[in-house]
């Protein structure tokens, strides 16, 4: 261990003042990260404002539905970089020349240059976080040496977490540029087609002629043998579909984007809340062991008991009526269900380390010292379980995924026509030995990829966690673990 420095011997300072003292690094780490957010400030402000109407959508009453929906249209007149409206890709050929597209160019290529920088810009704002990171280390954190030092050295030496965290970060972008990535609307292809229309070129008359959006989709489904469009490829409206069309002729690429959206919710949703419910019992079952322990120890392996399935299929019939399941539909009525079901795997996984903490020496000083038990908890004993939470929250995220698209599969769960992977894969079962054999086989590689992601990276973490998975002591791993 490096030896101390000066500054570590000193009374602590608040940061504002350590970054008033040497202002250069933050303002420069600020200001690009201020120019990154306003450049799509739009985009992000209207994602916000739409989660917020749909949720606030399928209350009694709807509440606050009118001003939510206001602060979205106002929301979609800030400009934004990286839009639609830049970079268009819908289109006509009349015949020597793309018309409404991006610079002349074909629909596809159009859509290719705004999707990469897109996903682009995706990358470089979360690597613009991690400089952040780097900043705070290098300019005004106190101690040279930390053992969460160790752990980032650790995990950028790991192939197969870094991997993970590609995957990680390219569902995230899917989810959060949704509207963006996508070669059409969501309201051209999925929630109000006949209302809105497309331009097409007419060759037997030589004119532009419009067409509702659910007239062209009729036109162009996939439904194998003559009646296929496929990935990369133009349906008859000279739309270019990335991943090819659903049977009902809906883009299917779009029809992913929006159901990572709703997939990241529902897991990220659910394994929040089931973190705070497993780190709250296992810190007080730790402390106060005895009764405390035994009652949820009985609860959590009557939860366990409960198959999801059956869970899942009772509360849908239930609830089927009830004004909660019309809640980001029935997005929210999942969070709910995954919440209660998966905070037993998480308290388990951390119930050992509590306890190994809750017996250490420092703990037993603060005690004696007077400090109060939600005190001693909060900075004594959780910081030692967060790595663990970490570790089993994202291995967990591909489970949850996987069980949101089952469900949807089944048609269970999510209310149609709302975009989810699993209902994908059903559409698409009866065209599996088909021409369409797309419509299946992207969103199973896709959710494949996913969940492998998730788990590569939930390695990642352990093994940087954890040092003796690369021949450390059992000294290091006690202080990896807390850190």
């Amino acid at each position: 261990m490096s030896e101390l420095s000066p500054r570590d011997t000193e009374d602590e300072e608040p940061l504002r003042d350590r970054i008033a003292a040497n202002p250069r690094p933050a303002a420069i780490w600020a200001g690009v990260m201020g120019a990154l957010l306003v450049v799509e400030a739009g985009a992000l402000v209207h994602m916000f404002f739409e989660g917020l109407s749909i949720v606030l959508g399928g209350l009694p009453g709807e509440p606050a539905v009118a001003l939510a929906e206001s602060a979205m249209a106002a929301a979609s007149e800030i400009p934004t970089l990286l839009s639609r409206e830049l970079i268009p890709n819908q289109g006509y050929h009349n015949g020597s020349q793309w018309v409404g597209t991006f610079m002349g160019l074909s629909p596809g290529v159009s859509w290719a240059i705004r999707a990469s920088l897109t996903t682009a810009y995706g990358f470089v704002f979360i690597w613009w976080l991690w400089r952040g990171y780097r900043v705070y280390r290098t300019h005004y954190r106190y101690a040279d040496w930390t053992p969460r030092d160790d752990q980032f050295d650790r995990f950028s030496r790991h192939s197969w977490g870094k991997f993970g965290l590609i995957v990680v970060i390219l569902f995230v972008i899917m989810a959060v540029f949704a509207p963006t990535l996508g070669p059409t609307t969501l309201e051209q292809n999925i929630t109000d087609p006949y209302s809105n229309t497309i331009e097409t070129w007419d060759a037997e008359n030589q004119e532009v002629v419009e067409i509702t959006a659910g007239e062209a989709n009729i036109g162009s489904g996939s439904k194998g043998g003559s009646s296929n469009v496929g990935p990369l490829t133009y349906d008859d409206f000279e739309r270019f579909h990335p991943f090819g069309t659903l049977p009902s002729g809906k883009d299917l690429f779009t029809f992913m984007m929006y159901g990572s959206r709703l997939s990241m919710f529902i897991a990220l949703s659910s394994i929040v809340i089931s973190g705070f419910i497993a780190a709250g019992l296992a810190l007080a079952t730790a402390y106060y062991k005895g009764l405390a322990d035994l009652v949820t120890v009985v609860v959590s392996d009557s939860v366990q008991a409960i198959p999801v399935l059956m869970l899942a299929i009772l509360i849908a019939v239930l609830f089927s009526d009830h004004w909660i399941a019309g809640l980001y539909n029935g997005g929210v009525l999942l969070v709910l269900l995954f919440s209660v079901v998966y905070w037993p795997f998480l308290w388990r996984a951390v119930r050992g380390p509590s306890f190994q903490v809750s017996e250490e020496d420092w703990v037993d000083a603060a005690k004696s010292f007077g400090q109060r038990p939600r005190t001693i908890m909060q900075k004594h004993m959780l910081p030692y379980i967060v790595g663990y939470l970490l570790i089993y929250g994202s291995m967990s995220l591909g489970g949850i995924i996987v069980s949101v698209a089952g469900l949807s599969y089944l048609g269970i769960g999510i209310t149609p026509p709302t975009p989810e992977w699993g209902r994908a894969i059903n559409l698409g079962q009866p065209y599996v030995a088909s021409a369409s054999w797309h419509i299946a086989l992207i969103p199973g590689l896709m959710i494949t990829l996913v969940v492998t992601g998730l788990n590569a990276l939930g390695d990642g973490i352990r093994d940087a966690i954890d040092p003796q998975s690369e021949g450390g002591t059992a000294d290091e791993a006690a202080v990896g673990g807390g850190a």
